[in-house]
């Protein structure tokens, strides 16, 4: 399951509609092992398109060595679809390369970037098997539970 707070939820929509009829993408980083997505990461899609998305090569190593720098994560890598469903492709599939990351895949295929809901998923994908996984969205991440000595 994927528990998601609502600040982040609205700024992943809000960049799949701004970016419509392109797809977006991003990652939403979070301490490592937490399975917390804390900071939203805006990507820019460097392939341009209303059918596939690219992360730019070096904003992707800058960004792996922010996270790494940081202890940090991808918990979420996200994009949008513009005209289909909420569900990864075959080439979505292939790029999964991330065994521990929730994939949220957003379609803005009904209202575009007007006004209107999306469809909101959240995959699971290892080895090529696709695990859809329910969505929770609350006000805010509860607190991080601190380690004490008898949880090490």
């Amino acid at each position: 399951m994927l528990t998601i707070d609502q600040a982040t939820y609205d700024a992943i929509v809000a960049h799949a509609k701004r970016d419509h009829p392109d797809e977006a993408c991003g990652v939403v980083a979070g301490p490592e092992g937490s399975d917390r997505p804390e900071r939203f990461i805006e990507m820019v899609n460097a392939a341009g398109s209303p059918t596939f998305y690219e992360f730019d090569s070096g904003d992707l190593l800058r960004l792996y060595r922010e996270m790494d720098d940081n202890d940090e994560e991808p918990v979420v890598v996200y994009h949008s679809h513009t005209a289909t469903e909420a569900y990864p492709s075959r080439t979505d599939i292939g790029l999964a390369s991330e065994p521990h990351a929730h994939y949220v895949l957003v379609s803005t295929r009904e209202h575009g970037n007007n006004e209107g809901p999306v469809e909101f998923r959240s995959y699971r994908i290892v080895d090529g098997e696709v695990t859809e996984e329910e969505v929770t969205v609350v006000d805010q991440l509860p607190a991080p539970t601190p380690m004490t000595e008898s949880s090490v």
